[in-house]
């Protein structure tokens, strides 16, 4: 293999694994808080594998664009604020983020118009939902100092010499340390587990809606503008109802809403996989052959984490979402007239609250577009 084709599918498989590592703990924290099974957490991590895998593959192929999918780390996050009540109504809401991402895609209008999502709104709601992992690490650091703290300190030195493996090595030592001290499930098969959704409309509503906002402020978007400061253009409406569609065929199966690779697709996209431009699309490629072998170990991981994810492993997930969380932050806050709006849609999804069995994450959504229209009317 020469180093035209070896450069590209070595940042195929490189991104793969960092975005998988970096991510599957917050993914199996929010199907468990949805309510599933440790066999239905491996059925939607191993569907999400699989049909990764396959658009990445006939994307690329198509396109000759380097296309890389992942599952939504925030949508995945958003699960424990959301308290969906039911997997069944978690797996509504995620085909109800699915179809709005194909009717986005289908709409010119609607394509065009989530660009002028409020950032006060999108990044205050991904903030948000991102506080309670990111607090992991300092409630486990004073319960269990002697191994969470070597771990964070890892974590400082790993992301001054190599960033964008230091939230990966911090997950993957996190699990080998819970399967050494025995607190680790069992090993399951990757076996399919259909859950029908749930009739509760407002619960599919209340996780839905969210869902395909944060997907598509905190992932899609960025998808796209990687691709574009590469130089490509990607047919947007054409991946967003390729994203839905995969997510429709996932959702079933427990796997949460999918969309384009942002920061791994980085990597994926840009110089690492090589100075000719027109041969990247081998990396989104080899990416989709990662994820196509990762499905294969989807009960392995999922089984080891178990019904809950240890303590350490929710910390090691922490750190690894920091890097997320201050960038939904910084946009948040970017501009002086809308930072109210940003402090309270933070505010109130970070609080965990649930009224009339609807979580924060929808009340934040609320109260922050009311302080947003109420204080930006005259403007």
């Amino acid at each position: 293999m020469n180093g035209r084709v070896l450069q590209p599918v070595s940042a195929g498989v490189v991104g793969t694994l960092t975005g998988f590592f970096g991510s599957v703990a917050v993914l199996l924290a929010g199907l468990t808080a949805a309510g599933a099974t440790a066999a239905q957490a491996a059925s939607g991590l191993a569907a999400l594998c699989v049909v990764n895998g396959l658009l990445s593959i006939g994307v690329s192929l198509r396109l000759r664009i380097p296309a890389c999918f992942a599952w939504s780390t925030p949508g995945a996050a958003l699960l424990v604020a959301a308290h969906p009540g039911s997997l069944g109504t978690a797996v509504g809401g995620f085909l109800l983020s699915a179809a709005l991402m194909v009717v986005t895609g289908l709409v010119p209008t609607l394509a065009r118009s989530i660009d002028r999502i409020p950032a006060a709104l999108s990044g205050g709601l991904l903030a948000g939902v991102l506080l309670p992992f990111c607090l992991a690490p300092v409630r486990e650091a004073v319960v269990t100092p002697w191994i969470v703290l070597p771990l964070v300190v890892g974590w400082f030195v790993l992301s001054r010499l190599v960033p964008r493996a230091a939230g990966p090595a911090v997950i993957v030592a996190a699990i080998v340390l819970t399967v050494v001290q025995g607190s680790a499930g069992a090993v399951l098969p990757p076996l399919p587990v259909v859950t029908p959704p749930s009739v509760d409309v407002v619960g599919i509503v209340a996780l839905g809606l969210p869902l395909y906002l944060v997907t598509m402020a905190g992932q899609q978007l960025p998808g796209l503008a990687v691709l574009r400061a590469n130089a490509y253009r990607p047919p947007t409406r054409l991946l967003l109802v390729a994203s839905g569609l995969g997510s429709a065929v996932a959702a079933p199966l427990g796997g949460v809403q999918l969309n384009l690779a942002a920061i791994t697709g980085a990597i994926m996209i840009g110089p690492d996989a090589g100075e000719d431009r027109g041969r990247r699309w081998i990396a989104g490629v080899a990416s989709g052959g990662t994820y196509l072998v990762l499905a294969a170990i989807a009960g392995v991981v999922a089984g080891l984490i178990g019904d809950r994810p240890p303590a350490l492993v929710e910390a090691a997930a922490g750190l690894a979402l920091i890097g997320a969380f201050i960038g939904a932050i910084t946009a948040a806050i970017e501009r002086p007239d809308t930072r109210v709006a940003a402090a309270v849609t933070f505010l109130v999804v970070g609080s965990g609250i649930a009224v009339a069995g609807i979580g924060s994450a929808f009340w934040g959504l609320v109260a922050g577009g009311v302080a947003l229209a109420v204080l930006t009317a005259r403007r």
